[in-house]
């Protein structure tokens, strides 16, 4: 089995991507002494570095490297060392332009960004394999290497390429996956609108079309898309594998919903060693922290819950949105320690040392422009010597109390066009019953809709439109063995296939559910409608509402205006010895928040109204012991109530009863017994 940990790191991981490329050789020697007065245990190197270890085709200057990583070993860093596929070196491409992806609509992109890569091009795929092993041959048993990355961000910026080389490998994916055409037009339905295929060598990528094309097409080519980039990963990480012994074999995702939506997520957890994660804070108007913790929470699920690693993030602001923030004091610290709470093996940065020039110059780094004097650096020595004080919680693990289903392929699906309704989401709702669940100070657990769910007294299903019929029975079976389920509206209409299932909607649900949906009626942009409840209590909702049919179910709240007045808005259904939930329309968060309490009775999940809101205690447990990391998001000072007394690792101190916790501070506190 592939080691699963960095080979050598003996503490949390600390640094961040190093590119000392972009530096004269005399400025090394100042990095590694601030590297070890910052407590740097790992950096990344080597990522973007393609033209200058391969200048020429079949030309290699490793000379630098071999200096930088001998440096770097000597002064005590680990090196998390990169494949630099992610960048082909210009004289590549203008050897091989047909290398450049082509956009639906047949514009070619040129040289001078990153990630610009038609991934089914085989020159493309012998170059990154040729430089995978020269590396490999060269640093495989080096004595700094912990751990090799592969590539960089798949899937950001370019996810799928429409040329002809990806047509022809398109085909023999449709070949190895359905085998004949008659399958393809049988799960494509291309009996609708005259779109029937005699041959497989008939069909192009969906491509730019007078209207809107063929959806189960569109959809199949971003699992395509998808999967040639795991088949480009596989070769670089096999070639590691046999040529590196020992050494784990990442490459960095980017599991947050705001951050990238072109990558299945579960079947790439189960191709890495090791699951690491970038992850930048969206200043969209939202709770950063929230977002934060569920795309910790996410990399989490999709490593089974094991540990993982926080790759990149940032010490204040990025440089690539509208508006791009600088981090408050003591903000870094709190998001690093935020996912370290959720099961990260430590905390790593773009980038060490910030850059002069190129597109990320304005990009914070832990190194700021700046220089020492300044409260970035400040703070990240504070960072280094805590994280120091927590490496006795490494190989722990983070304790859930339930479960959301998410499925990356009912996400692609949902956001095809010709959809009832454009304000539809399934982010938003993904994101609004995440933060219901947060704001009930509920640690979740992602989970895939035909995973094992019988550990959760409590599952949530935010947006599933696309379900398998298989994921329905285990949906039905996890209810009627006890569970409590709450499913929210325009899950369960289609298969695989993007085909609605045989009957009346909501198809693979209706028998959990115990209703039927007569006919979506989505409202127009701006309008709402009220939902009245148990002891008169009203709900606001917009975006969407159904004519729902009880079937066994029960009516909670029934909508009170517009077309659907007077029919039930949210139902709840005994079935075996549990409970499924359906709400049939949009409400904010606080709406949520009051149907998840009536599920959480069902649950048996006892409401935390011990805990201010945004303060947030998580536990992580294992053999050395069990921690809970407790971290407040607040401007005032609060308490956190301690079942069990224990010793606080940052400060030393002992804490019973209860737990002081200063506004914007983070405590860990290792529990007795």
């Amino acid at each position: 089995m592939p080691e699963t940990t960095p080979r050598g790191l003996t503490r949390l991981a600390f640094g961040g991507d190093y590119n000392p490329e972009q530096w004269p050789e005399s400025v090394w020697q100042e990095d590694v002494r601030l590297m070890r007065e910052a407590g740097v245990s790992m950096v990344s190197v080597g990522i973007f570095s393609w033209a200058l270890l391969e200048p020429a085709r079949g030309e290699y200057d490793f000379g630098w490297l071999d200096r930088l990583l001998d440096l770097l070993h000597e002064n005590g860093v680990r090196v998390d060392l990169g494949t630099p596929t992610v960048v082909p070196p210009v004289w590549f491409y203008r050897e091989h332009p047909e290398a450049l992806p082509v956009t639906a609509d047949g514009t070619r992109y040129e040289f001078g960004s990153r990630g610009a890569i038609c991934h089914s091009n085989p020159h493309y795929r012998a170059a990154a394999a040729n430089i995978t092993t020269k590396l490999a041959e060269r640093y495989g048993d080096h004595p700094a290497l912990a751990m090799w990355h592969v590539h960089n961000e798949y899937g950001v910026p370019v996810s799928a390429c429409y040329c002809d080389s990806c047509a022809a490998h398109f085909r023999r994916w449709l070949a190895d996956t359905y085998g004949t055409v008659e399958a393809v037009n049988e799960a494509w339905g291309t009996a609708f609108w005259g779109q029937h295929y005699t041959d497989l060598e008939q069909i192009n990528p969906p491509r730019v079309t007078p209207t809107v094309g063929n959806p189960a097409q569109a959809l199949d080519y971003k699992r395509f898309a998808d999967a040639t980039l795991r088949e480009n990963f596989r070769t670089e990480r096999d070639i590691l594998h046999r040529l590196s012994p020992g050494v784990p074999v990442t490459t960095n995702f980017m599991t947050a919903l705001s951050q990238c939506d072109s990558i299945d997520y579960w079947a790439w957890g189960r191709e890495v060693d090791l699951v690491t994660n970038d992850h930048y804070l969206i200043t969209d108007g939202r709770r950063t922290h929230v977002n934060l913790a569920m795309a910790a929470d996410l990399t989490r699920s999709v490593a089974g819950g094991a540990p993982w690693l926080l790759l990149e993030h940032s010490t204040s602001g990025v440089n690539w949105q509208a508006r791009n923030p600088a981090k408050a004091p003591g903000q870094m610290a709190r998001n690093s320690l935020a996912h370290v709470a959720r099961g990260s093996e430590g905390a790593m940065f773009f980038q060490w040392r910030q850059s002069r020039r190129g597109a990320e110059k304005f990009h914070s780094a832990m190194v700021p422009h700046g220089g020492t004097d300044t409260r970035v650096w400040r703070e990240v020595v504070r960072l280094g010597a805590d994280l120091g004080l927590l490496n006795e919680i490494r190989g722990t693990r983070t304790r859930a109390d339930v479960a959301v289903l998410w499925d990356w392929h009912s996400w692609w699906a949902q956001e095809l066009d010709w959809r009832p309704s454009e304000d539809h989401d399934a982010r938003e709702r993904a994101d609004a019953f995440y933060e219901a669940l947060y704001d009930r100070h509920l640690t979740v657990d992602f989970a895939h809709p035909e995973a094992d769910l019988s550990a959760y007294p409590l599952v949530v299903v935010p947006a599933l439109y696309l379900m398998t019929e298989a994921a329905g029975r285990n949906l039905k079976t996890y209810v009627e063995n006890g569970g409590t389920l709450l499913v929210s509206y325009f899950s369960g209409i289609v298969d695989e296939n993007d085909a609605i299932h045989e009957g009346a909607y909501p198809g693979a649900l209706r028998d959990v559910l115990g209703l039927t949906v007569e006919e979506f009626s989505p409202l127009l942009k701006g309008e709402t409608v009220r939902v009245t409840g148990p002891d008169g209590t009203e709900l606001g909702a917009d975006v969407w509402t159904e004519f729902v049919v009880p079937r066994g179910a029960e009516t909670v709240w029934t909508y009170a205006d517009g077309l659907t007045a007077g029919r039930p808005a949210v139902t709840r259904h005994r079935l075996g010895e549990g409970t499924a939930w359906y709400v049939s329309t949009r409400l904010g968060v606080e709406g949520l928040d009051t149907v998840l309490a009536r599920a959480a009775e069902d649950a048996r999940l006892a409401p935390r109204t011990d805990l201010p809101r945004d303060v947030e205690v998580v536990v992580r447990t294992g053999e050395p012991g069990t921690y809970l990391f407790a971290l407040n998001h607040t401007t005032a000072d609060t308490k956190v109530p301690l079942e069990t007394p224990g010793t606080e690792l940052l400060t030393g101190e002992r804490a019973a009863g209860h737990l002081e916790l200063p506004a914007g501070a983070v405590r860990v506190v290792r529990l007795d017994g």
